[in-house]
């Protein structure tokens, strides 16, 4: 067919990669003389499976958002003339796409790349070569991506090479182990392995991928006397502008400088970004007003006159579900035991109060913002330290973030339930409710089982 690029390797190719989006384009440009009346053409991303007609717009970011369907390789949807093949309209998932599907790293993954390239003209910002920040994001998830589907071993089943070190993570987070005796383990595991297995070979290496995932955190030099930070205004100095106290530990020769006070900081507009990541936390952080009952009785902040007062000064705050309310605390603890009382950390915890009240005081839903180093309490000097985080929520107050969010919209706005058997609002008691799979298993061998809703029936007579 004239114009139609006999080149469709790009359809496997990972769904940020430059090849990736330049065959997006050639496509679009030849499903743009195949619209109907309406400018809509099918759609052929792994959630549409060409089942669905959209406007071209739409198209394109669902095959941003979804990836197009691998199998779909003799595009009759959109110009190709028909050939025998073994699936139905090229459109199932192939195994490894029903294994994709089901594994949580890549959901992860998809999650990440979508709430980071969303809302952009992926041709234009990719084929910007100044543009290094996006490209040097493009080439983070690539690489995480290859490392989700990279074996751990050869031939192995279970585990990639991502999925087996989150896992190593997950459990030295739960048993709140310490890196002298993760590396070990580590090495251990490579030793153990056969030949060829996959996991990184060095503590640079962990660091690396674990910063690549977003776990990450910033230093910022303090004063020794706890009287201001070297940050912004006072990044470049090198005494502090209020005592005089040098911001150096006192050393000879030509090392690296060493600061006497180091906070850490970890951002926090993207762990709030991370909560609308996923499906479901995403519906979770809207309970407080969506699923929220009250009934004078305090279970919840929401239950708060406080709470309530707040949502009638600032209306226009309180009318989204989605707008964060956050707790703040902090307290003091000898990270050494006993064998130090010379140094105290005072951690500064920030707490979601969107969530439900059996979730929102869970460990792994806290969210670390600051470490406070010191001999003592910072005492009233604390608000020194809690600057990084001040400037944070007064970015959040007064221009706000935008972010990506992974709940499905459809479902919260029409009251109807997107999951289970009844999830069609038009077919109701008649929709389908096979897998995708059995469905075109269904269809490759002519069962009349899945042709009882009148509605299906009604659409496959105008097709």
């Amino acid at each position: 067919m004239k114009g139609t690029p006999s080149d469709k390797s790009w359809m496997k190719s990972y769904r940020f990669s430059l090849c990736y989006i330049q065959g997006v384009k050639k496509f679009l440009n030849i499903a743009k003389d195949f619209t109907d009346s309406n400018g809509r053409v099918r759609c052929p991303c792994k959630n549409c499976i060409n089942i669905y007609l959209k406007p071209l717009q739409e198209v394109k970011m669902d095959l941003y958002q979804y990836g197009i369907s691998e199998n779909y390789t003799n595009w009759v949807h959109h110009g190709e003339t028909s050939q025998p093949r073994n699936s139905f309209d090229g459109s199932i998932y192939s195994d490894n796409e029903l294994e994709n599907s089901g594994n949580d790293v890549s959901e992860m993954l998809d999650d990440m790349c979508n709430a980071t390239f969303m809302n952009t003209d992926m041709e234009d910002r990719l084929a910007n070569q100044d543009n290094n920040m996006l490209e040097g994001e493009v080439a983070k998830f690539a690489k995480l991506w290859n490392d989700s589907h990279c074996e751990l071993y050869p031939r192995s089943q279970k585990y990639s090479k991502l999925s087996f070190f989150l896992k190593m993570i997950n459990i030295k987070a739960l048993t709140n182990s310490s890196n002298k005796s993760f590396f070990p383990n580590l090495e251990l595991f490579k030793d153990a392995l056969p030949k060829g297995e996959t996991l990184p070979s060095s503590s640079y290496e962990v660091k690396k991928l674990m910063r690549d995932l977003g776990l990450r955190y910033v230093t910022i030099d303090a004063c020794v006397n706890d009287c201001v930070l070297f940050w912004k205004e006072n990044e470049n100095v090198d005494t502090c502008p209020t005592c005089k106290a040098s911001r150096w530990e006192l050393g000879f020769g030509k090392r690296k400088k060493v600061a006497q006070k180091v906070l850490r900081h970890f951002p926090l507009v993207p762990r709030l970004q991370r909560l609308f990541m996923s499906k479901d936390t995403g519906e979770n952080m809207r309970w407080h007003k969506e699923k929220h009952v009250d009934d004078d009785t305090i279970r919840h902040p929401a239950d708060a006159t406080e709470w309530k007062d707040f949502d009638q000064k600032y209306a226009w705050f309180g009318k989204d579900a989605r707008n964060v309310r956050l707790g703040l605390a902090s307290d003091g603890f000898n990270p050494f035991g006993n064998m130090s009382t010379s140094y105290s950390m005072w951690p500064v915890i920030v707490t979601p109060y969107n969530l439900p009240p059996w979730k929102c005081m869970k460990e792994n839903l806290l969210m670390l913002s600051l470490l406070i180093p010191g001999k003592e309490s910072p005492g009233n000097n604390i608000d020194v330290y809690l600057r990084p985080l001040i400037y944070e929520f007064k970015e959040l107050w007064e221009t706000a973030v935008t972010t990506y969010d992974a709940y499905s919209a459809y479902g919260m706005l029409s009251g109807w339930s997107t999951k289970g058997k009844l999830t069609c609002p038009v077919c109701n008691k008649w929709t389908c409710s096979l897998t995708l799979k059995k469905w075109s298993e269904a269809m490759l061998h002519g069962s009349s089982e899945i042709f009882t809703c009148p509605t299906f029936l009604e659409k496959k007579q105008k097709i």
